[in-house]
């Protein structure tokens, strides 16, 4: 077999210094951002004119007298906007507390009794020879896990909002000298983000897995199936935040592009509206703490069926701990190649002029990919044997290192393809949003068959690119290789996360701009970042949504290898049931929280319609509309609306499991992910198509775009209908059904102790 060339001392110094220079990392950037300051300071501009190659007419600063008020209007809009999705996240998080404190007593009771509280030491699930840690042991420890997952997802979600509503005003007051230095601001504190999670994930992970070491001692398939309860709570605080945001978000936006646009006629983000800082506050609580919670949710469950199924290889029963560790050294190496990576677009490429932005942020994709390939290559050869042994559903299939690195491979080119595949299909500059566009001529209806047509044959090819996937990585090493090709998808996580969280930074930075009533042609370089920005988070989405699906598999394999099932055999009744009723949930969770959305969108409509009629001078711009009564109807409606959807997902496993078993479980969750993946991205994508279509005829860069609009023409009113029908499909239903299905599978693989000993109650009793 062989043993890897790192020793056990280089892999425990490698690990966290990387974590600590990625935390690092983010700090710098965090100290550029801040150096654009929200008071006024005249200076000349003319000596940046020829190093951004405009000329003095795009570098022209607001006109003398206009400067200070204008730079105390960003300040105070920027104010209002963090206190509310800090007031916001606060309501949220002591809903999502209790939540967590209740779960946590939850696992501990179910996991304790599967020995009866016992506390002598049992012989272990996969070599009865060996004595093990009692089931109690492993019950405190995943209650552990849990609560520390739990609490790092909540962090990474807060902080990022927090970076957001810090970056965003200084993103309008940059985009006065030239739309380049206001892309380098939203750039830097989206890599504060990615970053700050991506080091934090792994630094936890890594002190929680030597910490248990210290009492498991060599029992390592006890501490492995402890640490999956990591992946649970950052999963089941993603879920959470991801519908709470979601809702908060998209009921602000319908309601404020409903009355404002289509009924008034005022432009977005106009400060006549009273649901526009509602909608501010709701990209940064729903795009940025939603979706950072997501990913940090992803990258800890694909670590954690890769350690689970790791324990009980050959890296496991040998005890090679480099070996063992191989899923955090890929994600220390993807730390330092996003680190190198994002330096292109802030420090050695310039960007000039708007149409160099979004290939600007594409080449971050491409950049990251190439250089990680390489990593992986030289992690695999130093940090692997050359031949080692992985489990696979009761035998040890003997693998080859080269092996390993084509299932890392695989996976980070799959997010690749599906993230071009998904801009194909959400860009503007290209025809299937185009011909969407076109469709508006006729009105909403035809618009709405075209968008939902889009969305359902963007599927394609990405299902493709997960099933060659799945192929190859299972075909060389099993469950393993499907656990590391979701980890090589997620290894660039740190530059995934900067581009998404760029988007709603550069969306606010324009609010804002409109509300201070800056020109019109600041106005026009924050909606080209904006524009950008905008198919940059369908990318993030896509690949949300691909490793969501390689890594349930994965957790889905290790539950099975765990709760002992031989086979999974689609013809038995309890199997299929389970199939057919997991096959049905994502339509459910979606039809609640399209359902939320809507109620609460009603709400905000009838609120914004009132303040226009009985508010006078609000048109006039003579009088300020009540902000703070929209911001309370958001708040209001999306804690209440996100309790039912979350309770759906995190019971369904426990009533499934412990009612009917593990097999009918196993049913569950293979419909589940068969069905999520599927609705999941053809509602971002229908979405996002909707978004960029009513975006291409307001914009009129073109000819054919010129002949649709312009904003306020027919057309233009059938785009904004698609744009709002579309709303909770890319902001609510789609990005959450992904959390849906990872969570129903590592709430399952935590469980399946309880349900492999005392589940199946139903069938036992008849």
């Amino acid at each position: 077999m062989g043993a890897a060339m790192l020793s056990e001392l280089a892999t425990e110094i490698v690990v966290p210094v990387c974590a600590v220079i990625g935390i690092a990392f983010s700090l710098v950037q965090w100290v550029m951002v801040s150096r654009v300051k929200l008071t006024s300071e005249r200076h000349a501009s003319s000596a940046n004119s020829s190093k951004n190659g405009y000329g003095d007419y795009l570098i022209e600063e607001e006109e003398g007298i206009n400067d200070h008020s204008v730079v105390t209007k960003c300040a105070d809009i920027q104010n209002a906007i963090s206190e509310g999705a800090t007031s916001f996240l606060f309501t949220e998080y002591q809903y999502v507390g209790i939540f967590m404190i209740a779960f946590a007593i939850l696992i501990f009771l179910f996991l304790g009794s599967v020995e009866g509280f016992s506390t002598k030491s049992q012989p272990c699930t996969y070599d009865k020879e060996k004595m093990c840690k009692p089931a109690l042991g492993t019950a405190i420890f995943s209650t552990v896990s849990f609560l520390l997952g739990a609490i790092t997802s909540v962090l990474s979600g807060f902080l990022g909002m927090k970076i957001a509503t810090y970056a965003n005003a200084r993103t309008t007051l940059e985009a006065r000298k030239g739309v380049g230095k206001a892309f380098i601001v939203a750039f830097r504190s989206g890599a504060v983000m990615g970053f700050l999670l991506a080091a934090n994930g792994l630094l936890v992970l890594y002190i929680a897995i030597n910490l248990f070491k210290l009492y498991y001692g060599d029992d390592w398939e006890g501490l492995f199936e402890a640490i999956t309860g990591y992946g649970l709570g950052g999963s089941s605080m993603a879920l959470f935040g991801r519908v709470g945001g979601g809702i908060y978000t998209k009921a602000a936006d319908v309601g404020a592009d409903l009355v404002g646009k289509v009924e008034r006629n005022i432009p977005e983000d106009d400060p006549r509206n009273p649901a526009v800082i509602a909608d501010n506050v709701g990209d940064n609580v729903g795009d940025i703490a939603g979706m950072g919670s997501d990913l940090f949710g992803s990258y800890a469950e694909s670590s954690c069926a890769a350690l689970v199924v790791a324990s009980i290889s050959s890296f496991g029963i040998n005890h090679d701990f480099t070996g063992m560790l191989y899923p955090l050294l890929i994600s220390s190496v993807g730390i330092l190649v996003c680190l190198i990576t994002t330096l292109f677009a802030t420090d050695l490429f310039e960007i000039k002029v708007v149409k160099e932005i979004e290939p600007a942020l594409k080449k971050q994709l491409i950049i990251s990919t190439i250089l990680m390939t390489v990593g992986i290559a030289i992690v695999t050869w130093i940090g692997v044997p050359s031949s080692f042994t992985i489990y696979n559903f009761g035998v040890q299939k003997v693998v080859k290192n080269w092996q390993l690195f084509l299932c890392v491979g695989v996976g980070l080119w799959a997010g690749l393809i599906i993230g071009f595949v998904t801009e194909y299909y959400t860009s503007n500059a290209y025809s299937p949003v185009q011909d969407v566009a076109d469709s508006c001529r006729t009105g909403a209806a035809t618009n709405v068959i075209f968008g939902l047509a889009l969305g359902y044959k963007s599927v394609i090819i990405p299902i493709f690119a997960i099933a060659i996937s799945i192929f190859v990585s299972f075909s060389f090493a099993a469950m393993y290789g499907i656990a590391v090709a979701a980890l090589g998808m997620l290894s660039t996580i740190a530059t995934g996360l900067a581009i998404d969280a760029y988007g709603p930074i550069s969306d606010n930075a324009g609010g804002i701009a409109e509300m201070a009533g800056m020109s019109h042609r600041i106005r026009e370089r924050t909606d080209a970042l904006d524009a950008a920005g905008n198919t940059t988070a369908a990318i993030g989405k896509g690949f949300a949504i691909g490793s969501a699906a390689l890594v349930s598999l994965a957790l889905f394999g290790a539950f099975v290898s765990r709760a002992a099932i031989t086979t999974v055999d689609v013809l038995t009744p309890k199997v299929f049931i389970g199939l057919i009723v997991g096959a049905m949930l994502p339509y459910w969770f979606s039809a609640m929280t399209m359902k939320s959305v809507g109620s609460a969108a009603l709400k905000m409509v009838e609120e914004v319609r009132r303040q226009f009629n009985t508010i006078p001078g609000l048109m006039e711009g003579h009088a300020k509309p009540d902000y703070a009564t929209c911001v309370k109807i958001s708040t209001d409606a999306s804690i209440k609306e996100m309790i039912p959807p979350g309770a759906l997902v995190m019971l369904t496993p426990l009533i499934v499991g412990t009612f009917f078993g593990v097999e009918t479980l196993s049913g569950v969750l293979a419909g589940a992910l068969v069905s999520g993946v599927q609705i999941a991205i053809s509602a971002s994508n229908t979405g996002g198509a909707w978004d960029n279509a009513k975006k291409y005829i307001e914009a009129g860069a073109s000819e054919h775009a010129r002949t649709l609009g312009p904003k306020g023409s027919d057309p233009h009113k059938a785009a904004v209908i698609g744009d709002t029908v579309g709303d909770p499909l890319k902001d609510t239903s789609g990005p959450s059904l992904n959390i849906l299905i990872k969570l129903m599978a590592v709430e399952s693989l935590v469980f399946a102790p309880f349900f492999a000993t005392h589940g199946g109650l139903l069938f036992k009793i008849f």
